[in-house]
Formats: structure tokens, C-alpha cells, sequence
């Protein structure tokens, strides 16, 4: 059985330095690799603000958030990595991007490595063809915030062995996550259900049904949401959301998923959510 201690965490945006914040937290040694220095370094200003607020909170002591934040490495792209248990994937969700990454993983990492993919939607089987230890490959699709989040899908691809998903399970149960297991298909299970919803608030929108705050009202009160649908799509990314829908259309070709207009208009536009600092709604910081 794989024993994991050290991991590298690949792409050091969003997603992915939140997994490294969590992984440091729990223990491990982490090193954090990607190409953009600037994304290094909000990554790194990003883990120390999140270990502060945890620390104010009272959530762990000082001591711990410095143990966790010195635990963390930080290296340029994936060429640049040193060996490693795992390997996690958090790049854009762009087939042939994810498919690069994993060549020279495959490449530089010990045979024994697991090499797991945070994508949202992609085809676990069709990633790990593109390696040579797809019975080491699967999918490990943590939620946003991270931090905050309990949820990981594990997903498994054809190919997957029982020891590689029992390895990641565990790790995800260290990292104070809920592992819970689905099948390969598209949209897994978390973005089947969601992208659907979240396209069509934005068709309401966009056919004049409600405004933007109506709607996202509509939704937080009569469903009891914690946040409304086009906010939620703020968050997440409006790019990543016209990409998981571009995903479950061409898998399913049902279409149910087809993306809203409005939707790639945006995203055309640049207008990609909060973190360009303007979506559906304005983002001062």
C-alpha cells in the first residue's frame, strides 16, 4: 500500500493552492509547482493570509500555521519537480493543457507515483491513456474553497487499481475530507447536477426573466441556498463553467447542456468572474 508523505501540487491558482494549504496543514511535505512566478506568489500570499485566519479563528496555534506554511516548497513548472508520492493536478480545465502536465509528470515522477487530476469534469480514462501507469491515475476533484470544503469526488478510471483509490481515500480522510467515490462519466457527479442549474439562472437572465438579483434572491430564499446561481458562477469562474458545460454537452450530446449565449458572450468578453473582478456582478478587490 502507497504510504503518502510528500505531494506535489501542480497550477497554484485557486484550486490548487488551497489543496497545498490543506496538505501542509495535515503533515505532508508539499512542494507547489507552476510556470507564472506572479502565481506563485499570490499563492504563497494567498496560504499564509488563509493559515492567519484560521489561526484567528482558533482553529490551530501559531505554531502550527508556521510548521504548515514551512512545510510548503514552491518550484517553477512541472519540469521543475522533485519526487513525490502524489502528484495533483490543479491546471485550467483544457484537455490538451492537463494532457501536457501529465507527460512530464509521468516522466519525472518514481514509477510508483500516483498521479491524480482535480479536473471537474474531464474523462479520468482518457487522461490517464495519455501516461504510462493509467492503473496509477484517477481523479481526486476537490471543492471550492478547499479549505472549507469536505467534499472530494473520487473517480476512478477504467483502469484505476483498488490500491491507487484506497491510497487516495486515506489521504483525502488526513486532510480532514469525505472521500466519496463516483464513476467515470462526464460532469462526474457534483457538475453534472450544478452546471445545469447555474446555465439556467443564466438563461432566466438572459430571456429577461428576473434580474441578476432577483434571481440569485429567488434561489437563496425559496431553496435555501447559501449563495444564488450567478454568484456562485462569479466564484467559480465563468470560463471553467462554459468549459464543464462544453464537457457535458459533447459527452452526453443532450441538448440540456447547451451553454448559454449570454454565458460565452461573457466569457468572450474577458468577463470571467471575480477573479478578473467583474462577472455578472463587480468585484472591488
Amino acid at each position: 500500500m502507497t504510504e503518502i508523505r510528500r505531494v506535489i501540487v501542480v497550477g497554484a491558482g485557486q484550486m490548487g493552492n488551497g489543496i497545498a494549504h490543506v496538505a501542509a496543514a495535515a503533515g505532508l511535505e508539499v512542494q507547489v509547482a507552476d510556470s507564472s512566478p506572479d502565481m506563485l506568489a499570490r499563492a504563497r500570499e494567498t496560504i499564509a493570509k488563509n493559515l492567519a485566519r484560521e489561526v484567528a479563528k482558533g482553529k490551530r496555534t501559531e505554531a502550527d500555521s508556521e510548521a504548515a506554511f514551512a512545510r510548503i516548497r514552491w518550484a517553477g513548472g512541472p519540469e521543475a519537480i522533485s519526487e513525490a508520492d502524489i502528484a495533483i493536478e490543479a491546471v485550467p480545465e483544457d484537455l490538451e493543457i492537463k494532457r501536457a502536465v501529465f507527460r512530464a509528470l509521468d516522466a519525472a515522477l518514481p514509477p510508483g507515483a500516483i498521479l491524480a487530476t482535480n479536473t471537474s469534469s474531464i474523462s479520468i480514462t482518457k487522461l490517464a491513456a495519455g501516461t504510462s501507469r493509467p492503473d496509477r491515475f484517477i481523479g481526486m476533484h476537490f471543492m471550492n474553497p478547499v479549505p472549507v470544503m469536505a467534499l472530494v469526488e473520487v473517480i476512478r478510471g477504467i483502469a484505476t487499481s483498488d490500491e491507487t483509490a484506497k491510497a487516495v481515500e486515506d489521504l483525502a480522510r488526513r486532510l480532514g475530507k469525505t472521500p466519496l467515490s463516483c464513476h467515470d462519466y462526464p460532469g462526474f457527479v457534483a457538475n453534472r447536477v450544478l452546471m445545469p442549474m447555474l446555465n439556467e439562472a443564466i438563461w432566466a437572465l438572459h430571456e429577461g426573466v428576473a434580474d441578476k438579483e432577483a434571481i440569485d434572491g429567488i434561489v437563496k430564499l425559496g431553496l435555501n441556498h447559501p449563495m444564488g446561481p450567478l454568484a456562485l458562477a462569479d466564484f467559480i469562474g465563468l470560463d471553467t463553467c462554459l468549459s464543464i458545460l462544453r464537457v457535458l454537452y459533447e459527452g452526453f450530446g443532450d441538448p440540456k447542456y447547451r451553454a448559454c449565449p449570454l454565458l460565452v458572450k461573457m466569457v468572450e468578453a474577458g468577463r470571467l468572474g471575480k477573479k478578473t473582478g467583474r462577472g455578472f456582478y463587480t468585484y472591488a478587490d
